[in-house]
C-alpha cells in the first residue's frame, strides 16, 4: 500500500540568471530583471514528497522529523539567506535557475533516502510560478 509523507519547508535565497558565454545584450533579453547584476531575491517554498510501502510496525512511511531533519541539514542550511550564484557551491559554474535549483536539491536529498522510496521536489519560487523534479 503505497502512500506519500510530503514535508514543507521554505528559504530565502539571491541568485542572478546569467550565461557568462553570452553578451549583456543576449543576457538581457533572455533573462529580464532575472538578469540584474545586483542579483535579486525569492522566499523559495520546498515540498519534498516521499512515497512508499507503510511500515507495519511504526505505521510510518519515512519518519517525517528524520525528513525534516534530513531537507534543513542538506538543503536549508546550505541555500538559506545565500546568494546562490556566489556562495553555494553546486551554482559556481550552473545556472541557478528554478529548473536546476530543484535538480540540484533532489540530487542532494536522493543520496540521503533509500532507494527504495520514491521522491519528487516541488519549488516554488513565486506562488504561481514552480518546478517538479522528477517528472
Amino acid at each position: 500500500m503505497k502512500t506519500a509523507v510530503i514535508r514543507e519547508e521554505h528559504f530565502n535565497a539571491a541568485h542572478r540568471l546569467h550565461n557568462p558565454n553570452w553578451s549583456d545584450e543576449k543576457n538581457a533579453q533572455v533573462f529580464g530583471k532575472c538578469n540584474s547584476p545586483n542579483y535579486h531575491g525569492h522566499n523559495y517554498e520546498l515540498h519534498v514528497k516521499v512515497t512508499g510501502e507503510i511500515d507495519p510496525e511504526t505505521g510510518y512511511v519515512y519518519d517525517i522529523k528524520v525528513l525534516s531533519d534530513l531537507i534543513k541539514e542538506k538543503v536549508i542550511e546550505r541555500f538559506d539567506h545565500k546568494n546562490l550564484n556566489l556562495d553555494v557551491a553546486e551554482f559556481k559554474e550552473l545556472n541557478p535557475t528554478a529548473e536546476n535549483i530543484v535538480v540540484v536539491i533532489y540530487d542532494l536529498l536522493r543520496k540521503e533516502i533509500d532507494d527504495k522510496y520514491d521522491l519528487n521536489i516541488q519549488l516554488y519560487e513565486t506562488k504561481r510560478n514552480y518546478v517538479e523534479y522528477p517528472v
